[in-house]
């Protein structure tokens, strides 16, 4: 899986089909983070949470994981145009997270931004698993993602765009899902609790906080 090939145009795709809804639910609730020390950042993309998660907690020491080349370069040059004295705090590792080993490190931040929806039903437990452990006893979970919401007009909408989605990607990146798999059940498995929720585009776009005690 990697998003090498559309990297330099991911961002205007983004615009065309979302606007600006994919950027507000990235960063919405980074306000109400309990002040990161260590963060993990999973799939960032091209750096825009990133430069907006410095900005507020300039002090975080980031590990910056995508398994895209391209798109750490991009994340790698916004961050030295737009806050050049911040770099020393991104370690930037290009790196499938199914193979990449931390060590010994755990992390108070877990950010996983439209990037848990790349995984199947069998992958993604796995998957929350393996950054679950990563995280300390005491850590937050941002995740935003895409979400079928229950009835309606915006359910009918939300299948259509999210089964156009996955065609897409699986033909571009590869990704192994095929259809949207809720994470809750996995991260309710390992300690976390859904602490705050927001959502746009009537719901078809959802940003969460979890956290551990």
């Amino acid at each position: 899986m990697s998003f090498d090939f559309i990297a330099p145009a991911y961002r205007v795709l983004e615009g065309i089909a979302f606007g600006s809804a994919l950027q507000r639910a990235r960063t919405e609730l980074l306000r109400n983070l309990r002040s990161p020390q260590r963060v993990l950042i999973v799939g960032e993309g091209d750096g825009r949470f990133l430069t907006e998660l410095l900005q507020r907690y300039p002090g975080a020491k980031i590990d910056c994981i995508d398994a895209s080349e391209r798109m750490l370069k991009l994340a790698r040059k916004r961050l030295l145009r737009t806050n050049p004295s911040a770099l020393g705090n991104v370690n930037f590792i290009c790196a499938d997270i199914v193979r990449w080993e931390p060590g010994s490190v755990r992390y108070d931040l877990i950010v996983t931004n439209f990037f848990l929806d790349c995984f199947n039903a069998v992958a993604l437990p796995v998957v929350i698993g393996k950054l679950a452990a990563m995280s300390s006893s005491h850590s937050q979970w941002l995740v935003a993602d895409f979400h079928i919401p229950p009835s309606g007009f915006a359910r009918m909408a939300g299948c259509a765009l999210v089964t156009t989605m996955y065609a897409f990607f699986r033909l571009v990146a590869r990704i192994p899902a095929t259809r949207l798999i809720d994470p809750a059940l996995a991260l309710h498995s390992h300690g976390f609790r859904q602490d705050e929720r927001a959502s746009f585009l009537g719901g078809i776009v959802v940003t969460e906080i979890w956290s551990r005690d």
